[in-house]
């Protein structure tokens, strides 16, 4: 959206300044008590917080989430309170959270679901060995529900008929220039991570900044509309995944693709397929059938056995890393403009 207006990147009362440019790293500040904390212990059996959280990582240098080696998860969001800053740390068979910010009640009262303990991993059954394979060297997999639309819709908007790098890119820039610096501490080396801009900040981005991060008109002019009415969006992370699929679909842009893999994340929705994707179809096809150019009538006839299951069963293939050989050439980076 064209305009003169150019809003800057906002600090939250009590948050630190983000850094200047070359100026990421550093000393790490000292530690910062939480504002507040809780401990969950996971239902019985195997459980593993990397896998169960990796759908909200919107790329390796995803200013919004970091997976650190020693198992920790560190992730933002926007609740309806305001920001919050989450440490996740699992440990003998429990999750110590630590939150920070005007969110952190919100956050923890929901860390259950978002952790996946509202998920029943044993409604599944495979009839497949490819399956059964896959689920027996992934028994942690649990799907999480954050109950926050935006923060999946917008990345997911992005994602829109371009490859990864692209998507990546620009929500990294845009997050990173236009949210607000995550209260809490800093990452090692003072690498500090962010909170996503709220609506109106996603309304007030000029045109020419959506072009310098590489987003076309049209997937700029989705998020526009969505943001106008992300109130509306936001309830319909309490609904059945079926009408809140239907209630993101009423805005112009968004489609099934984009309806499904946002109410897989936000709602937790076990069956919510992913149609209309490019690789999809045939990496289905070809873990079920031996069929490379399956489309998706022939991946939704593929996954019928699964139903209530579908999008497990599609993660599950996924995480087995049985795909199909490539064929042809990657689709081109486009409309990537220089920094």
């Amino acid at each position: 959206m064209a305009g003169r207006f150019t809003p800057r990147p906002r600090t939250a009362p009590g948050a630190p300044r983000a850094p200047r440019a070359g100026a990421r790293l550093g000393v790490a500040r000292p530690h910062r008590p939480a504002d507040q904390t809780r401990r969950w212990t996971p239902p019985p059996g195997p459980y593993d917080l990397g896998l169960v959280l990796g759908p909200l990582r919107r790329g390796p240098g995803d200013p919004t989430f970091r997976a650190l080696p020693d198992g920790t998860v560190r992730r933002t969001c926007r609740t309806p309170d305001g920001p919050c800053a989450l440490r996740l740390t699992p440990y003998d068979g429990t999750v110590t959270a630590e939150a920070w910010g005007p969110g952190a009640g919100w956050q923890l009262e929901r860390l259950p679901e978002l952790r996946g303990g509202a998920d029943d991993p044993d409604a599944f059954a495979p009839r497949h060995r490819l399956l059964a394979a896959a689920q027996r060297r992934r028994p942690g997999l649990r799907l999480c529900r954050t109950g926050l639309v935006m923060e999946s819709l917008i990345p997911s908007v992005l994602e829109q008929k371009v490859t990864t790098v692209e998507a990546y890119r620009a929500w990294r820039l845009l997050v990173r220039k236009y949210g607000d610096p995550a209260p809490g501490p800093a990452l090692a080396g003072g690498e500090q991570l962010y909170v996503v801009p709220d609506a109106r900040t996603w309304a007030l981005i000029p045109s020419w900044e959506w072009h310098k991060a590489g987003v076309d008109a049209k997937r700029s002019a989705t998020i526009l509309r969505a943001v106008r009415v992300a109130r509306r969006l936001e309830e319909a992370a309490a609904m059945e995944p079926e009408r809140a699929a239907a209630r993101l679909e009423l805005i112009p842009g968004i489609g099934p693709w984009t309806a499904a893999e946002v109410v897989q994340r936000s709602n937790g929705a076990p069956d919510a397929v992913t149609v209309g994707d490019l690789h999809l179809p045939g990496i289905v096809g070809h873990a079920l059938a031996g069929d490379r150019d399956a489309d998706d009538a022939a991946m939704l006839e593929l996954l019928a056995p699964y139903e209530g299951q579908r999008h497990r069963a599609t993660r599950l293939i996924l995480l087995s890393g049985h795909t199909p050989p490539r064929r042809a050439p990657r689709m081109p980076v486009r409309n990537i403009a220089p920094l």
